[in-house]
């Protein structure tokens, strides 16, 4: 029987179209660069550029009281590290001024009478102007200043009236403890390749082989038009794998990304995202009639999946409606999976949501992809 079995897989049809494959991938130089080499330029161009954490604002200092108080005050915004003190200017206009030039993106104005204030037992009252341009730099601010002011408050409560504060909340931070960006996006960026390599080079691999008029020589040949698909599917599902690898292996040594999870686990559920990813770029290369359209499509598609699917921005804070089409794109439940697996060690049991409903779209794209597929041949 297995002598049988062994003859059966050695005569499979699927082989042929495989090495045909393989061969072609090697002499476009080009194409096979850009599916080996993409994914360690992406990972340190966005792991070292995309920061989430806004810290060291350019900050000018307004002190018209000039006294140890403001001084203090200062020192203590200084120490959050959301703010970084760059000069002194002489009043409000001058601030004004270096934040509408761009040089500065916050102003610390201290009054005359704030350290009189607080000697006295009233409220010392300072003011930050904002650049609010940047909603996120605004609200790294915000919540700066909203940290200082408490921070030397409660130290003035201790030092002169020997006072705790009433309340106290001890924050424990899991999963990514120092709060790094790079732990949060490198996960994301083996979505984001791997739908890139799946949907954009598979759908255009195919479109070119209809322009050269290859693609009709090899139907009328004696493999069957399931080899056929196989055959040109499968090289693209190990490049995906060999991306996934490569981001993983530099996002250990580069930015010391946590595994707490299973590889093999990732790995075998990552086959699902896959075959969904392919059946999308098999979808576009059967309504392309170019090269040109299929990039288009390709990227009209790639789009709404970074801005969507929670690779960046948190979908809890979309609207309703963006939340719904978010739904409907692979790359939201896989994300879920390879953060859950990698940053907090998760099983299949805590996934379960995110894998059926990944196999579900990976099901009705690659069955509705075959059909639209094997029309088009007939």
């Amino acid at each position: 029987m297995w002598a049988r079995l062994f003859d059966r897989i050695r005569h499979w049809t699927v082989w042929p179209m495989l090495w045909k494959e393989f061969l072609q991938l090697r002499r476009d130089r080009l194409t096979f660069g850009m599916m080996t080499g993409l994914p360690a330029v992406q990972l340190l161009l966005f792991g070292y550029a995309i920061q989430t954490d806004v810290r060291r604002l350019p900050t000018v200092v307004v002190d018209e009281s000039r006294s140890s108080e403001s001084r203090q005050l200062v020192q203590v915004l200084a120490n959050t590290d959301n703010f970084r003190i760059i000069t002194s200017v002489p009043d409000r206009n001058v601030a004004k001024r270096w934040i509408e030039r761009g040089d500065a993106r916050v102003a610390l104005v201290i009054p005359p009478d704030y350290q009189r204030n607080l000697r006295s037992g009233q409220t010392g009252v300072a003011q930050l102007l904002i650049d609010a341009a940047d909603p996120q730099s605004s609200g790294a601010a915000i919540s700066g200043a909203q940290l200082a002011a408490q921070a030397r408050g409660a130290q003035l409560l201790a030092t002169r009236y020997r006072l705790q504060p009433p309340v106290e909340i001890r924050v424990r931070p899991w999963y990514n403890p120092a709060q790094k960006s790079a732990v949060f996006i490198v996960p994301g960026i083996v979505g984001v390749l791997l739908t890139i390599t799946m949907t954009l080079i598979t759908s255009t691999a195919i479109v070119r082989e209809r322009e050269r008029g290859t693609l009709e020589q090899l139907i009328v040949t004696p493999i069957g038009k399931s080899s056929l698909m196989l055959g040109k599917l499968i090289p693209f599902m190990l490049v995906g794998y060999v991306q996934m690898t490569v981001v993983l292996t530099l996002g250990v040594f580069f930015f010391d990304i946590p595994i707490q999870g299973s590889l093999p686990l990732l790995y075998l559920l990552s086959l699902v995202f896959i075959v969904a990813s392919l059946g999308v770029g098999l979808l576009i290369s059967t309504v392309a009639r170019s090269q040109v359209q299929a990039m288009q499509l390709s990227f009209f598609f790639l789009l709404p999946n970074i801005l969507l699917s929670g690779y960046i921005f948190p979908r809890a804070a979309m609207p309703e409606p963006a939340q719904w089409l978010g739904l409907l794109l692979p790359l939201t439940y896989f994300l879920d999976i390879l953060r859950g697996v990698l940053l907090k060690g998760i099983g299949v049991g805590d996934l379960t949501r995110q894998l059926g409903a990944l196999s579900l779209l990976a099901i009705v794209l690659f069955t509705v992809s075959v059909r639209r597929f094997s029309k088009t041949l007939d």
